[in-house]
């Protein structure tokens, strides 16, 4: 399954070594993909470095906007949404240094 992956705006990207975008092709497993396992895929794969900064607990931080195909995540059932090809997930982060 394939499932165009982005990391956008406010500075999440300079965790991902300074990528914006990543296409991903996420392994097979028994059970649907959902954000919760997502997050710890990208995790173990995608994050390089402070992943405090992206994730708390099995979640993204206080502060990160996900928009799942440009929806806030919060109307689609956040960590238990189930991934579809070809979803598009966005991550911005709303926290600003100064």
């Amino acid at each position: 399954e394939s499932f165009p992956l982005s990391v956008h705006k406010g500075g999440a990207e300079l965790l991902f070594d300074g990528v914006k975008k990543h296409q991903v092709t996420l392994p097979c497993q028994p059970e649907p993909w959902d954000i919760r396992n997502l997050l710890k895929w990208i995790r173990q794969n995608l994050l390089k470095e402070r992943p405090e900064l992206f994730m708390q607990g099995e979640s993204v931080r206080p502060g990160i906007l996900v928009l799942i195909n440009d929806a806030d995540w919060e109307l689609m059932g956040e960590l238990d949404y189930k991934l579809q090809d070809q979803d598009n997930v966005l991550f911005i982060s709303t926290l600003h240094g100064g």
